[in-house]
């Protein structure tokens, strides 16, 4: 499965949210299963996408094709694009679907590894964090790409900031110590999203 993450830089909420549910043509398209997103709780203006599909071949095919005609809808709205893809490496909870109707909140983060560290890193990835996360309340479900040699994502979906809030109080530090965090990584950047349900195909 190829995961599509996009940031967008928004400068006419009210035009890019009309565009947005645009999209939902993309359910005709072969080899796609879902997308969603919604707004940066710490940036104002940013807005969150996750495409998924089921291989890069499909993706590529819409790109050539039918992309730049859903894409005038949202033409003048936003003034940056961040576009970043990634191969599915992992579920986080078991039996990982592009679902957004039961989600209130999206975790991302984008770990920048260092290359000697990419197996420990994925190992911890798959026996500390990602139990730990499956076992938290509130944690619906999620997935752990791999995009360039030394670029991961982690997308987690919650049914609620709370929840996410306790997780984050409770987990984290002592996780990150006994998964060496600080040895594997030379980046950690991430957003908490608030799902915008009518931007879900």
């Amino acid at each position: 499965m190829l995961v599509k993450w996009i940031r967008c830089g928004v400068v006419d909420r009210p035009g890019f949210d009309r565009g947005q549910r645009g999209w939902a043509a993309l359910r005709e398209q072969s080899g796609f299963r879902g997308q969603g997103g919604g707004w940066s709780r710490a940036q104002p203006g940013v807005a969150h996408l996750f495409a998924f599909w089921d291989e890069r071949r499909s993706y590529d095919a819409f790109m050539a094709g039918p992309h730049d005609g859903m894409a005038t809808a949202q033409h003048g709205t936003f003034e940056m694009l961040a576009v970043n893809l990634f191969e599915h490496r992992l579920d986080v909870k078991v039996g990982f679907e592009p679902r957004f109707a039961d989600a209130d909140l999206l975790r991302v983060a984008l770990c920048k590894v260092r290359p000697e560290r990419v197996d420990h890193f994925t190992l911890m990835q798959q026996r500390v964090w990602n139990p730990a996360m499956a076992g938290s309340p509130g944690m619906l479900r999620g997935v752990f790409g791999q995009g360039t040699v030394n670029d991961f994502l982690v997308l987690s979906m919650w049914n609620s900031a709370t929840e996410h809030g306790k997780y984050r109080e409770g987990a984290v530090s002592r996780l990150s110590e006994r998964a060496e965090l600080d040895d594997d990584v030379l980046s950690v950047a991430g957003d908490v999203v608030d799902v915008e349900q009518a931007w879900t195909v």
